[in-house]
């Protein structure tokens, strides 16, 4: 991975095998339907998905509760 380029999924969840901290660090903006998101939890390009937060509602292990969106995904790097 170059430093111009956002890998095809990432996700800000420590535990999650996408997760990667020196690129979030940096700063990663997502398009969602032509809309800047800032509540992404996870996104996949190539499948067309972003996985929202929803609300402040978190589950028994304290991690946020999350939905499934389909639509177009657009990443870059806000440095």
């Amino acid at each position: 991975m170059t430093d111009t380029t956002v890998p095809d999924r990432l996700s800000v969840n420590p535990a999650s095998p996408y997760f990667n901290e020196a690129l979030l660090e940096r700063g990663v903006g997502i398009r969602f339907k032509g809309v800047e998101k800032t509540n992404v939890e996870e996104y996949c390009i190539s499948e067309g998905w972003v996985r929202v937060a929803v609300g402040k509602t978190v589950d028994r292990n304290g991690n946020p509760l999350t939905m499934k969106l389909q639509g177009p995904v657009e990443a870059w790097i806000k440095d």
